[in-house]
């Protein structure tokens, strides 16, 4: 980690300790501006529609820890295993039970692929401001990074929309506008979040039909 971030955190001594331990392994995509950026979103959230800090926080820090490649057929086990570390980090540390469970569900309800439907407050809150970090133009950036680092193309350039095709992210980051990316508006939890998000899918999709416009 370059520079000290923690100040940027509603709870800079807690920031500092969990900063240095956030991930067992980064990428360009999941990093320290990664959790910077999730955490202005979860702030800008719990501003308006409360939270306990405390547990977002840590949840925050926290949620991306252990690293499971987007192609891995355990993929979807990451945020429960990512819960598992948070576990334990927090309990050398002397958090309660209580407080503990909060931020492992947090973690484990982040997640797209996990499946698991958000049960508090705070897991909602940062279920948001880590998928207001997949759409607008970060979200662009994001995709076609990962899809870079597994080698896939740009498009399918024989039907890019893939029309008389299976969709297949794996192969043409394209398609995960498709998969994942266009079904992320419906589904924020918050209404600071769906304020917030509105705007991130009109560039979304604003970016999509420029794209197509271009190769077209």
């Amino acid at each position: 980690m370059s520079g000290d971030l923690s100040a940027e955190f509603a709870l800079p001594e807690l920031a500092a300790a969990l900063l240095p331990r956030a991930f067992d392994r980064e990428d360009g995509a999941h990093d320290h501006a990664h959790l910077l950026r999730v955490w202005r979103n979860a702030a800008r959230i719990a501003a308006v529609d409360g939270g306990d800090l405390r547990v977002l926080t840590a949840a925050v820090i926290l949620h991306d820890g252990v690293w499971v490649s987007k192609t891995s057929p355990h993929r979807a086990q990451a945020s429960r295993l990512a819960g598992a570390r948070a576990a334990q980090m927090l309990g050398a540390m002397g958090w309660s039970a209580a407080d503990i469970a909060a931020v492992v569900h947090a973690i484990e309800a982040h997640s797209f692929s996990a499946g698991i439907p958000p049960e508090s407050h705070e897991a909602r809150v940062l279920r948001d401001a880590d998928r207001l970090d997949a759409i607008g133009m970060v979200g662009v950036a994001r995709c076609f990074y990962l899809a870079g680092t597994w080698g896939a193309a740009l498009y399918d350039p024989a039907d890019p929309t893939a029309e008389r095709r299976a969709e297949d992210d794996a192969a043409h980051a394209l398609d995960h506008f498709r998969t994942k990316l266009m079904k992320l508006g419906d589904g924020f939890l918050t209404g600071e979040g769906q304020r917030l998000a509105a705007q991130r899918m009109d560039d979304l999709r604003h970016f999509y039909d420029r794209f197509l416009d271009e190769i077209a």
